[in-house]
């Protein structure tokens, strides 16, 4: 899957930021990531999840998957010690993040998040199946179909206002739209 970003307005801000590329399993969130943030936001910091348990175990990442987690909050918390902006990605399909956010917003951090959306959770499946044939790790259809509707209620109902900025793309085809934005 290829992404072309149009280049739009960004606040140039002083301040530290958090990127937050949210949106369910298959949405597309590693790739996006890997396009739009060192080109769009200038942001290389970027920590991922599965990213850290494909380099512990490349043949059974899933069995680092929370070990992995764990390294990933480490990293976030070095960023954060060192006032350092950085990114990384996630579900949101819990409300784990809802303190931290409160805790960088304390610290003078922005939060901006990017949420991916797909049409459907068949659609989700169907990402994941091609990722997994493509070499890429696999998230069970249990889990995708468990974690799919929690991520955007979380999203629209807790994370969305704790954000001091938001863009909302469909990322059902292959380059992702924009379809709602904050301010």
């Amino acid at each position: 899957m290829h992404f072309i970003f149009f280049h739009y307005k960004r606040n140039v801000l002083l301040s530290k930021l958090c990127y937050i590329i949210a949106g369910p399993n298959g949405a597309g969130k590693t790739t996006f990531a890997n396009e739009f943030l060192p080109i769009e936001v200038e942001c290389l910091n970027f920590i991922n999840a599965d990213l850290i348990a494909q380099g512990l175990s490349p043949f059974q990442p899933e069995k680092m998957a929370i070990k992995a987690g764990k390294l990933m909050i480490q990293q976030i918390n070095e960023h954060v010690e060192k006032g350092e902006s950085f990114a990384f990605e996630t579900t949101l399909s819990g409300r784990g993040y809802i303190k931290k956010i409160l805790n960088w917003k304390s610290m003078n951090y922005k939060i901006v998040i990017y949420y991916l959306k797909l049409k459907s959770v068949k659609l989700a499946i169907e990402r994941v199946k091609l990722r997994v044939i493509q070499g890429g790790h696999n998230i069970s259809e249990q889990d995708i179909i468990r974690r799919f509707d929690r991520s955007w209620n979380n999203f629209t109902k807790f994370y969305k206002d704790l954000s001091d900025s938001w863009t909302i793309f469909d990322a059902s085809d292959q380059v992702p739209i924009i379809t709602d934005k904050s301010e």
